[in-house]
């Protein structure tokens, strides 16, 4: 479906303004809670998927790195961006004005499950770019 937009001849800005606006956010859909919970097998095919959009913005073979491309249109990966919107998230709640929203995330090492929490997302810095 969004294909044939991608490949256009639309400026790469407006490409790059449309994958942020629209693909991204369908594939990252209220990823502040499910992200965390991810294996890695899932997390590395969410970062496949994220992908296939911006190597079809920019017309790149199957040479050139994704790193490179994710670089060149200045795009996070799935990580850094799911790490950036969950800190956003848990920052708004902690300055709002109600009481209940602060410190909201759980402060215990791990759930009773064994899988990772959310909060877990912040314990890795964001890079500085």
């Amino acid at each position: 479906m969004l294909r044939p937009v991608l490949q256009s001849y639309l400026p790469l800005r407006a490409k790059v303004a449309l994958y942020k606006g629209y693909i991204r956010s369908r594939l990252t859909y209220a990823a502040r809670a499910w992200y965390a919970l991810c294996p890695a097998l899932q997390k590395k095919k969410i970062q496949a998927q994220h992908n296939i959009a911006p190597r079809m913005i920019v017309g790149a073979g199957w040479y050139v790195l994704n790193d490179v491309i994710a670089r060149d249109l200045c795009i996070e990966t799935m990580e850094e961006f799911v790490q950036r919107i969950t800190r956003w998230m848990f920052d708004i709640a902690n300055q709002g004005p109600n009481e209940f929203l602060q410190n909201i995330a759980p402060t215990q090492e791990r759930s009773l499950s064994g899988r990772p929490l959310t909060k877990e997302l912040l314990t890795t810095p964001l890079p500085k770019n």
